[in-house]
């Protein structure tokens, strides 16, 4: 529709306002940057480390994870960025802190960090992900296990056809859980100090 024609006879030319985000951020990346590290922030909130090293580890990745996978579009974004921020600065640490308790020196603790870290973002991406396809293509996916696995023939693949039974039993949180704990078990075995 045509603008309302001011007094002498000429279209009103106004630039619409700045979007209210750009008040508070220099940038779509700042935003972005922000809300990865709110999503961080919320895997914080009432969190305490343990005087166990490794407790401290698994509970604070599991809140992590629990945090992505509850807000699975922001998470698939916000995964692959580093916010340079205080939550993150705080789950990093966190995490030093806790491998130092295991009696890992600075070097050797970063080398662990980067391994726990990259494990759950890239964890984290992959089930977040999984949450943004549509129901039909979830359902395809999950039910892949004990359908066309369950089916695979034992002369052609007896190691799947033997385990089809406990292939669609695997929960993913109690999934991600075990790997987180297969990390932890491997980086105890490591460690200077008493795992």
């Amino acid at each position: 529709a045509p603008r309302p024609a001011r007094p002498g006879g000429r279209a009103a030319a106004r630039a619409p306002p700045p979007p209210a985000l750009y008040r508070h951020f220099r940038s779509k990346d700042d935003l972005l940057l922000a809300v990865a590290d709110h999503l961080l922030g919320e895997g914080l909130e009432g969190f305490e480390p343990s005087d166990d090293w490794r407790q401290t580890l698994r509970g604070l990745f599991i809140r992590m994870h629990k945090v992505y996978l509850s807000h699975p579009r922001a998470a698939v974004l916000a995964t692959v960025r580093i916010t340079r921020r205080p939550a993150e600065m705080r789950v990093i640490e966190l995490t030093l802190a806790a491998l130092s308790d295991a009696g890992f020196p600075p070097e050797q603790a970063v080398r662990h960090l980067r391994a726990l870290v990259d494990f759950l973002l890239a964890r984290s991406c992959m089930d977040a992900t999984h949450c943004t396809l549509d129901a039909h293509t979830r359902r395809g996916d999950e039910s892949a296990w004990y359908g066309e696995y369950a089916a695979v023939p034992a002369a052609t693949h007896p190691h799947i056809a033997a385990a089809a039974p406990c292939l669609a039993s695997v929960d993913d949180d109690a999934n991600f859980d075990f790997a987180l704990d297969l990390m932890l078990d491997a980086i105890a075995a490591r460690a200077p100090g008493k795992g």
